[in-house]
């Protein structure tokens, strides 16, 4: 049978019909934009401490310093979590003994925050840490949240993506490898009606369509995706490479607002750098092999964001500027990993293969707030694990097979090989191998070599 693109030629590339898939396609995703990165705010944890109650007989100098001191980024702040114990200084204010000059502070005895927390309202109203006192002990309900926040995302990205399909037509090209060429056909001259060209009077030669009948119709799971151990070892390198990004680019997303200044300013520029990272991939995408210019900007953005410990404490819009740079790369590469995916993988399970890679990368956005959360004990760990994992998994994009000029696989047989018996010999030997070198003449020769 004819290559497919070339029986679909006269449709054109561009079309309407073209442009109304692509912006049905586009309109699905929008709202989770909208859904996914209002957590940020919905989430905000405000400046706290422990709550002294009116009734307490306390001077304004022992309210003032009910809270005992604790090291942050290089200074003494109030602890959030810990007062001093009401009862004594409750008897010292009533003698009248000043705090720090009469009362060695240091010696006092600590108690939780029995009595709630005062929340600051500098930046958040409400947020659901204020309402539900997710702070402290429970410190750890509030990445949770998060957590499962991204878990109603994940059903409704499903729910989003059903809706969609009701006015988005399948694919004519899986219909025909599940061999239901009447529908497939029927989609190819709507197409045709709507991009005003002729429809050739014959679209699908019967003749080649005989010759397919008596071929047995091949049945896929999602097994399929792990049946060799090259194809396994592929979709084991996709599911981490979509995981790990997708850690990256959440939990730069969600630590937007506890960068210095403005935590709205910091988003609305998190967001905005989005932009060039779409366009710049949209280039590279055209003109360069897709393993590099993915390797290459995870190695970038992971190289900037561990640059951010280097930073002095006072260089402040220098460390946003890198985590803005940070976020450029993994957005990018992120952006890059749909097509790359797709076009590794053959028609039969390319949408479950880029199905389970992206059910992966959700899985890296319920993860990513626990990242952001260790910024409460170090705040360049975050940035230390992430530039880590990102340049991690830049050096797992090296041993991917290359798709860029190559002819789409059109079944599992066809599927490329990894690259990691070619660099493991070169690095032994430090010679190439002659299917290598076969391979880097004719990457064509890649499709059929097994």
């Amino acid at each position: 049978m004819r290559d497919y693109d070339e029986v679909t030629s006269f449709l054109g590339e561009w079309g309407l019909f073209q442009r109304l898939i692509f912006f049905l396609l586009s309109a699905s995703i929008i709202p989770n934009g909208f859904n996914g990165m209002s957590i940020v705010f919905l989430a905000g944890t405000p400046e706290h401490r422990c709550r002294v109650p009116d009734s307490a007989n306390l001077s304004s100098a022992w309210r003032n310093h009910s809270a005992p001191l604790r090291l942050q980024d290089g200074r003494q702040v109030p602890h959030n979590c810990r007062r001093y114990r009401l009862a004594a200084i409750a008897n010292f204010s009533a003698l009248g003994l000043e705090p720090g000059r009469d009362v060695d502070l240091e010696q006092l005895e600590q108690e939780d925050c029995l009595d709630g927390w005062e929340f600051s309202q500098d930046v958040y109203l409400s947020t659901i840490v204020t309402e539900w006192n997710l702070v402290c002990k429970e410190d750890w309900k509030t990445p949770l949240t998060t957590s499962l926040f991204f878990v109603g995302v994940l059903l409704g990205s499903f729910f989003s993506g059903q809706l969609s399909d009701r006015f988005i037509p399948e694919s004519p090209r899986w219909l025909i490898s599940q061999r239901r060429f009447r529908e497939a056909e029927d989609i190819i001259q709507k197409a045709a009606k709507m991009n005003n060209v002729a429809v050739p009077a014959v679209i699908f030669d019967p003749v080649e369509l005989q010759e397919l009948r008596p071929l047995k119709q091949e049945k896929v799971f999602i097994l399929d995706l792990f049946r060799t151990r090259n194809i396994a070892t592929i979709t084991i390198m996709s599911i981490l490479l979509w995981m790990l990004t997708s850690v990256g680019y959440f939990a730069l997303s969600l630590n937007s607002p506890n960068l210095h200044g403005d935590a709205y300013l910091n988003c609305f520029l998190s967001a905005l750098i989005e932009v060039p990272a779409y366009v710049t991939a949209w280039l590279l995408l055209r003109t360069l092999p897709r393993r590099y210019i993915i390797a290459g900007v995870l190695f970038f953005g992971g190289g900037v964001l561990l640059l951010i410990q280097l930073v002095p404490a006072d260089y402040n819009f220098l460390s946003i500027g890198l985590v803005m740079l940070g976020k450029f790369g993994v957005t990018s590469a992120f952006s890059m990993l749909y097509v790359f995916t797709a076009e590794l993988y053959p028609t039969m399970v390319r949408n479950m293969a880029v199905g389970i890679t992206s059910m992966a990368s959700r899985v890296g956005s319920i993860i990513a707030p626990y990242f952001v959360y260790l910024g409460a004990y170090n705040q360049v760990l975050p940035y230390i694990l992430m530039g880590s994992l990102t340049i991690l998994i830049g050096i797992i994009t090296l041993f991917f097979p290359e798709s860029f000029g190559v002819t789409l696989p059109e079944s599992l047989e066809e599927m490329q090989k990894v690259k990691c018996t070619h660099l493991i010999f070169r690095f032994r030997s430090g010679k190439k191998t002659r299917d290598s070198v076969n391979n880097e003449e004719n990457p064509k020769v890649l499709i059929t070599s097994f």
